[in-house]
Order: structure tokens, then sequence, then C-alpha cells
């Protein structure tokens, strides 16, 4: 069962660094048009809400706070709204659990929309340098577009599955 653990984490951190690469990749040389989506986040809800017990909160927040420093955003503050929003999502995790897939990618673009007006009402708020709306819009749109494909990317590229209920119940004995 600790192995499993262990194995999923590295797995996740694997993954999150393939995106952030990526992410850093020159690819275009002219102007970008519109924004594409968060893959890292989407990756994080697929994961937390299939595997809770492979993420750690420390975990996802020494993540997130690297890529702040690498996408030379202000550091921290997109780590710690995400860290805040993926533990309400574990908190939620087995109420969830059992629900259709339609009623998660609901929940899970709120808590998306409300982590992105959260992370621009503060940067308002010490005035910080703030995206343009229509940009942040794209990305939310595109971000929450691609959820469904990073979930079947996860179901049969990594085979995350949800945990089941008996499985469930282990991990809170044995915590």
């Amino acid at each position: 069962m600790r192995r499993q653990v262990l194995l999923g984490a590295g797995l996740f951190i694997l993954c999150q660094a393939l995106i952030l690469f990526a992410r850093l990749l020159p690819l275009w040389t002219g102007h970008i048009g519109r924004p594409g989506p968060d893959l890292a986040l989407c990756l994080l809800f697929v994961w937390l809400l299939r595997r809770p017990d492979q993420l750690a909160a420390p975990m996802i927040a020494g993540l997130f706070l690297l890529e702040d420093v690498l996408l030379l955003r202000p550091p921290g503050l997109w780590a710690a709204i995400v860290l805040i929003g993926s533990e309400f999502a574990r908190s939620r995790e087995n109420r969830w659990r059992d629900q259709p897939f339609m009623i998660e990618w609901l929940r899970v673009s709120i808590l998306m929309g409300v982590m992105m007006l959260g992370y621009r009402m503060v940067q308002f708020l010490f005035l910080l340098p703030v995206p343009a709306f229509g940009n942040v819009l794209l990305q939310y749109i595109s971000t929450v577009g691609f959820y469904p494909l990073v979930v079947l990317a996860a179901r049969w590229l990594i085979g995350l599955r949800r945990i089941s209920p008996a499985e469930a119940e282990m991990m809170r004995y044995s915590r």
C-alpha cells in the first residue's frame, strides 16, 4: 500500500514536471493569440479526486511554488490559492466520489473559477500587474474544456482510477 502511494506521488511529480517543461519551451516565436489551458491544475484535480492518498499538501505547494518561480508569477500566491482549493476538494472527495462525471466537472469548474477570481482579486488588492480579463476568461474556458480530456488521458495512459469504497475505508483506518 505504501509503495503504491509513493509510486503514484512520483508519477504525479513526473507528469507535473513534463507539463511545466512543455510550458517553458519556446514553441511560438510570435504573438500568442489566446492563452492555453492550465493542464497542471487540471491534472491536480483529476489526481486529487481519484487518488487523494497519493498527494500530500507540501508536495502540491512545492510543485506550484516552483511553477510560480519559473513562470515569473508572484512567488507563492498561486501556490497558496491552489493549495487552499485542493484541500477544499480533498475534504469533499468522499462525498463527490459516487457522483456522475458531469457533477464532478461542474464542481471542479466552479472551484477553478473561484480560484482564478481570488487570484485576480489579490493581484488587484496588492497592485500587482493584472492580465487582461479576456485572456483570463479564455484560459478559464480552455482549462474547463480540457478537464474531461485530462481525465481520459489519466485513465487510459496512466491507469488512474477512482478508489473503491473498500480502499477508502482501508485508507481511513491506516492513518
